[in-house]
């Protein structure tokens, strides 16, 4: 679910930046584009660690002035697979199923992936109430679909 990986990008520099401070302005100009951004290769990239290499600039030849640098650095990033079990939190309850988040995860599972003995109450809260002792599900960025209805998946008790 979540990865140490290293990632390598370009930054483009005004001139106003060159000087003594230019390595802080380019980690902090590359933290900026990419945290809280989503990847297909790499999922959501949650924060970066450390900058692990900074090129020497180049100078773009377009005219504006803009240097080009290479940047490698060391980020955490958040990617669940196929099959995997998280523990998020229920944000809505619909006949069709709920909606939960795991971090910047968007899960939906349908009314068909929750457990025969589970029904939709509209009574007080909407929620799923099992059928047989009572226990409800209470209400409470990149989106798949889940399912509660295989063995150890479920509230916990």
């Amino acid at each position: 679910m979540f990865f140490h990986i290293a990632i390598e990008q370009n930054v483009d520099l005004e001139p106003q930046y060159f000087g003594p401070s230019l390595r802080k302005t380019i980690g902090q100009k590359i933290t900026e584009k990419v945290e809280g951004t989503c990847s297909g290769n790499y999922g959501y990239i949650v924060c970066v660690t450390a900058i692990t290499e900074i090129s020497k600039g180049k100078i773009r030849s377009d005219g504006s002035g803009l240097a080009t640098f290479k940047v490698k650095f060391g980020c955490v990033t958040f990617r669940p697979f196929k099959g995997e079990v998280l523990d998020c939190i229920v944000t809505s309850v619909n006949k069709m199923g709920f909606f939960a988040e795991a971090g910047p995860l968007q899960i939906f599972v349908s009314s068909h992936l929750i457990p025969e003995d589970y029904e939709y109450s509209s009574a007080n809260d909407a929620a799923y109430v099992s059928r047989q002792d009572g226990v409800r599900i209470e209400e409470r960025a990149e989106f798949c679909i889940g399912t509660i209805n295989e063995d150890f998946l479920g509230v916990i008790t």
